[in-house]
């Protein structure tokens, strides 16, 4: 914790930025984007920024800003650049750094290497935000099995969005993992829900 936790998700549209944000908010901490594809207008960092209401002093520029809203793979090829993973190390900074990934586990930076590949390489405890949908219990045990099989074992599940009991037991059981925090689903996200949730957070 100290250094810092790195926030993926079991797929895209899960919440990861809403979470990185009461992080954020919650650690008193820095926020770095590595890779961002699209919506260069009002990027993850511009988000958390606001959410979080803390000074752009507390963020660090993506290493990768690419035009389009794909995988980081295809949307450097559109910009005829290649990502590689030796192109990322953590920034330094003072306290506690939240490192948001681009989609999920297997969303591939190059030919090569995936988000999973650079999670390894950062070597930051993970934080895994599952939200619930049909096929979300196949996609986050499969997400805990993939982490695990690379030996990252400091996982902290996050269950975003409405509560939905049968299927969060089926992932305690069967992920053998006990949730960090709930989420709850925010009708609006604003400073003010934000920092309600980061409250509610237990270290």
């Amino acid at each position: 914790m100290d250094k810092g936790l790195f926030v993926t998700g079991i797929g895209t549209e899960v919440g990861k930025t809403v979470v990185s944000a009461c992080l954020v908010r919650a650690l008193a901490a820095h926020y770095w984007k590595p890779v961002q594809a699209g919506d260069l207008h009002l990027t993850d960092t511009d988000k958390v920024r606001h959410w979080a209401a803390i000074s752009p002093e507390r963020t660090f520029p993506e290493r990768w800003a690419l035009q389009l809203p794909a995988s980081p793979h295809a949307a450097a090829a559109q910009e005829r650049v290649r990502i590689e993973l030796e192109d990322f190390t953590l920034p330094e900074g003072p306290g506690a750094l939240i490192v948001e990934g681009a989609g999920g586990l297997f969303v591939p930076l190059n030919d090569t290497h995936t988000m999973l590949d650079l999670i390894v390489r950062l070597g930051l405890p993970v934080v895994l935000v599952s939200r619930h949908y049909l096929g979300s219990i196949n996609h986050t045990l499969l997400s805990l099995a993939a982490l695990r099989s690379r030996g990252i074992t400091d996982i902290r599940l996050v269950f975003n969005g409405e509560e939905h009991p049968t299927t969060e037991q089926a992932i305690i059981r069967h992920g053998a993992i006990q949730p960090w925090f709930w989420m709850p689903e925010l009708n609006a996200v604003t400073p003010e829900t934000v920092a309600a949730c980061a409250e509610r957070i237990e270290w």
